[in-house]
């Protein structure tokens, strides 16, 4: 019994197998390209993608954690912003009635 269930299955999975192989859509899949990809700090390399470049702003070249440096990005001044709006609710307190 045992082998006759072997066969069958054996049988089945072809007849599946057949059927799967020919039922796939054509020219579904994107291009894929070995693309270029280049950083701010100009480190170029190349991957592979379904675009052809790349533009980045931090690569494993200029990233703090890779480099071991620390970078301190201020954008737009938000810092002194900040302590300009902290220096300002320290000396306009309201008093409570």
């Amino acid at each position: 019994m045992p082998l006759l269930l072997a066969v069958f299955l054996l049988k089945y999975t072809k007849k599946i197998r057949k059927q799967s192989q020919t039922n796939m859509k054509k020219d579904i899949h994107p291009k894929y390209f070995d693309a270029t990809v280049t950083c701010a700090c100009g480190n170029t390399f190349t991957v592979g993608s379904t675009r052809e470049h790349i533009n980045m702003e931090v690569c494993s070249q200029c990233h703090p954690f890779y480099t071991g440096k620390e970078k301190v990005v201020d954008t737009l001044g938000r810092i002194e912003r900040f302590n300009k709006r902290l220096a300002k609710k320290s000396t306009t307190k309201k008093k409570k009635k």
